[in-house]
């Protein structure tokens, strides 16, 4: 018995780690800037949307503008903080909506067999750390992508206008590339 409960018990955390995704601080470089000119008051909430149309400049690579999203979470967190709170929320459109894309349907896209989408985890990153990842409705029907095609966390909308529109309403600064 005791050797099955220390079996389980090893087995436990190695089960859970290989369930997670990997953290925000794989997705680009954040650096410290010592005694800036303009200081940035933390303890204040921070709203974002980031506005994103273009897709990755390779399709092995992540798009640049989706990582800008981790960076900002991770530029603006700090546990020390009493009042911090930092949320944000990306609307994609244009021909962003390929790096939304399960690697099945990716690969598919891009004509490579076996092709992995390398943006898969950072969006799943993305959505644990409370980012919500809107799609407009109107480029997926345009370009005849249904919700199956998508990464599961994705959330359709009536139109990247409709949405930067409600978010913005809701005190969401726009962060446009």
């Amino acid at each position: 018995m005791k050797r099955i409960l220390l079996t389980f018990t090893l087995l436990i955390p190695v089960l859970g780690v290989s369930q997670t995704h990997p953290s925000l601080e794989s997705y680009g470089p954040v650096y410290d800037i010592e005694d800036p000119d303009f200081k940035v008051d933390l303890n204040q909430e921070f709203k974002a949307v980031f506005d994103v149309a273009s897709i990755s400049d390779s399709k092995e690579n992540r798009n640049r503008k989706f990582e800008t999203v981790a960076r900002y979470l991770r530029l603006h967190q700090a546990k020390e903080l009493e009042d911090n709170s930092v949320k944000a929320a990306l609307v994609v459109h244009g021909s962003a909506i390929f790096d939304l894309l399960t690697h099945e349907e990716y690969s598919k896209h891009h004509k490579q067999e076996n092709l992995q989408n390398p943006n898969y985890d950072l969006l799943s990153s993305l959505t644990e750390n409370n980012v919500e990842i809107i799609l407009c409705g109107q480029t997926s029907k345009h370009r005849s992508i249904s919700k199956n095609g998508l990464h599961p966390d994705v959330k359709i909308a009536l139109s990247a206008m409709s949405a930067l529109i409600q978010l913005q309403n809701e005190g969401y600064a726009l962060i446009n590339f």
